[in-house]
Order: structure tokens, then sequence, then C-alpha cells
């Protein structure tokens, strides 16, 4: 089944730098926001605030995304495996 385990790597390889991607402009994008809103906070403490909620968001989707992608790795075979099972049958019944 070397067909099968080069697949099965090859939607994983796909799925975490997609998944990597997310973080990498979910970044880019809390920090633009940060940075085009920062003259709109009324005062220095309500920056904080928001700098302080702005990380948190960041580094609790970080490591949801890194965990999800620990999962993947531990399961891979069985998921990936499955993914690939339905879509070969479904490209069986259109062609």
């Amino acid at each position: 089944m070397p067909d099968l385990n080069q697949r099965i790597e090859a939607m994983h390889k796909r799925d975490v730098l997609v998944a990597w991607a997310f973080v990498i402009g979910l970044w880019f994008a809390v920090i633009f926001v940060a940075l085009a809103t920062w003259s709109l906070a009324p005062t220095g403490s309500a920056r904080t605030l928001l700098l302080i909620g702005g990380a948190i968001v960041l580094v609790f989707n970080t490591a949801a995304i890194v965990a999800m992608l620990r999962h993947y790795r531990e399961d891979r075979d069985f998921m990936y495996g499955l993914d690939i099972k339905f879509l070969d049958e479904a490209r069986g019944r259109k062609g």
C-alpha cells in the first residue's frame, strides 16, 4: 500500500500547511487591526485591555491549532484513510 501511504502523507502535509497558513494569517490580521485601531482607543488602559484580549485570542487559537495538528499526526492513517476511501468511492460513482 505505498500508494495509500503516499496519498495519506500528501493530504496530511497539505492540511498542516493550511493550518499554519491560517495561524500566520490570524497573527497578521490581529496585529494589523491593533495597529490600525490604536488611535481609536480612548485611554491607555483601554489599549492595554485590547492588547491583552488580542494576545489571548492569538495564544488560545494557536494552541488549539497545534493540538489539532498533534491529533491529526496521531490518527493520521485512520482519518485520512477514511477520507481517501470515500473520495475513491465518490470518483467511482461519477465515472
